[in-house]
């Protein structure tokens, strides 16, 4: 699998009808000269190189993109520090932060038979063998090895499921289907609180206490 995420706000440009895909977020400025500290957000080997332009899209939705020219780059502390032609100052970086950097997605890298794009599965219906789960609205890279997928189901209760290939039984990207084989208890573990269990979290009733007393196998001294 790869990931290479589909920009948040679907623009298209009066050359192309092509979308773009972010492959990186600009985090904070790095250095005198107006290097910028970028987190990535592709997992394709050796994605970005010297001379490539990228699409930067302010955060601000209703100003422009700004094409950069890739002068120079390196990783740095869990971050790809950028130099671009043109941005020779602290302030010229400044305007950036929180830039996404985008291509369009006909520019999108291929991928060796059997490899799937994660940024593929947002829209996709996920199965628990014949069990329907709910929809994937995002894909999330985390601590762990494999990618969250963020799930709602027809009640609107989110799951996050790792996209593991332990637990992947096929993938129909043409007709957004995703089946998978959960491990029991998996799909209760990730559900979120209802909200009678955040209250209760909060501030724990005497009946509560007591059932919780009542289960323990020791006393206290």
């Amino acid at each position: 699998m790869h990931f290479e995420r589909r920009a948040g706000r679907n623009i298209r440009n009066s050359e192309t009808s092509d979308d773009f895909i972010t492959l990186a977020r600009v985090v904070k400025t790095q250095g005198r000269r107006g290097e910028l500290a970028s987190q990535v957000l592709t997992d394709v080997p050796d994605r970005f190189t010297i001379g490539m332009r990228l699409q930067a899209l302010p955060r601000d939705a209703n100003a422009p993109r700004r094409e950069l020219k890739i002068e120079d780059l390196w990783p740095h502390k869990g971050l790809l520090v950028f130099k671009f032609a043109g941005v020779d100052s602290i302030s010229d970086a400044e305007a950036l932060v929180g830039c996404e950097l985008q291509v369009p997605s006909s520019q999108r890298a291929s991928l060796e038979a059997g490899w799937t794009y994660v940024s593929d599965l947002v829209g996709c219906t996920v199965f628990d063998g014949n069990r329907e789960v709910g929809q994937i609205e995002d894909v999330q890279l985390g601590a762990g090895e494999a990618p969250l997928l963020i799930v709602r189901d027809a009640g609107r209760k989110v799951f996050e499921i790792p996209f593991a290939d332990a637990y992947l039984d096929s993938l129909d990207v043409q007709h957004k289907q995703l089946r998978m084989k959960l491990p029991e208890g998996l799909l209760e573990a990730n559900a979120p609180l209802t909200a009678d269990e955040k209250r209760e979290q909060a501030n724990p009733s005497q009946e509560s206490f007591e059932k919780r007393k009542r289960r323990r196998p020791f006393a206290n001294d």
